[in-house]
């Protein structure tokens, strides 16, 4: 299974406090990637907005950065999105904001939609900085899904090209799976039996799709597989942010709905309390 490569990266970018780190992080993942970046300003055109614009990435052009301006107006997440089509963008990076008083991430009303609604993968960060952070440990979930494939293959070539040390690939296994009520000294066995079973048998899922990927994708990288028992997308979350991940790749949701918002699961836990940068491949 081939990674989904990222040949155009787009941001969305306002005149914002993180104005400067967003462009930043941004022009270095393009490079990095070897990606042509568009900006896209939701708002009227200017000289002097270009010309600041301009100015933030040329430390960047120097090193040979490829990129677009594009200002558009209109509704921002209609926007950005039709925009990010009209540029063939399969990269689109957002910025969560932080609630400073509950010590959490969260994403606004604007980045929440497009995160639901784009066609191409997100890339949703939390705290960018003008000066590079190096990443050392990505998390990617092994769902049993037919896309999680390419994700793990995703994550390995995102991993490689950021120069980790580590990717942690999390099994989530559903309490449900190992519902034996513990009674007594046979029953707990029981369940220990059990949950060990269900380890062997995701370990083995998972090497299977590691037998995929060329060696030298893998090569360099240390490689750990983790099951988890609990509640889908709330687990790897909480297990990212307690390993301390620099990156947590996930699956794209096939579809979302309005009960899926009311009654969250999977990638609207994640959205929901943010707890690192998180890559959304599609």
């Amino acid at each position: 299974m081939k990674p989904s490569k990222f040949n155009v990266i787009g941001i969305g970018v306002t005149f914002s406090p993180n104005l400067k780190a967003n462009v930043h992080e941004s022009a270095r993942l393009a490079l990095i990637l070897d990606a042509k970046l568009v900006l896209i300003h939701v708002g009227e055109t200017s000289h002097e907005k270009k010309t600041r614009f301009e100015v933030l990435l040329d430390p960047f052009i120097s090193e040979g950065l490829q990129f677009d301006i594009v200002f558009r107006q209109g509704d921002p997440v209609e926007t950005i999105i039709m925009t990010s089509q009209t540029y063939d963008v399969d990269l689109l990076i957002l910025g969560a904001l932080k609630k400073e008083n509950l010590f959490k991430y969260y994403i606004g009303s604007i980045a929440r939609k497009i995160t639901r609604q784009a066609n191409c993968s997100i890339l949703l960060l939390i705290n960018p900085s003008e000066i590079r952070v190096p990443c050392q440990h990505v998390v990617v979930n092994g769902l049993k899904d037919p896309k999680t494939e390419q994700t793990i293959a995703t994550a390995i070539h995102v991993a490689n090209r950021l120069g980790a040390q580590k990717i942690t690939i999390v099994e989530e296994i559903d309490q449900h799976e190992v519902a034996v009520a513990i009674e007594d000294d046979k029953s707990l066995r029981k369940a220990i039996i059990l949950k060990e079973r269900l380890r062997v048998r995701e370990d083995a899922r998972v090497k299977k799709i590691l037998s995929h990927i060329s060696v030298e994708d893998i090569e360099g990288l240390q490689v750990n597989l983790q099951p988890i028992f609990g509640k889908r997308g709330y687990s790897i979350g909480h297990y990212a942010q307690i390993s301390r991940a620099d990156l947590l790749v996930m699956n794209a949701p096939s579809h979302i709905t309005f009960w899926d918002r009311l009654f969250p699961h999977d990638i609207e836990y994640i959205l929901t309390e943010i707890p690192t940068d998180v890559l959304i491949v599609r």
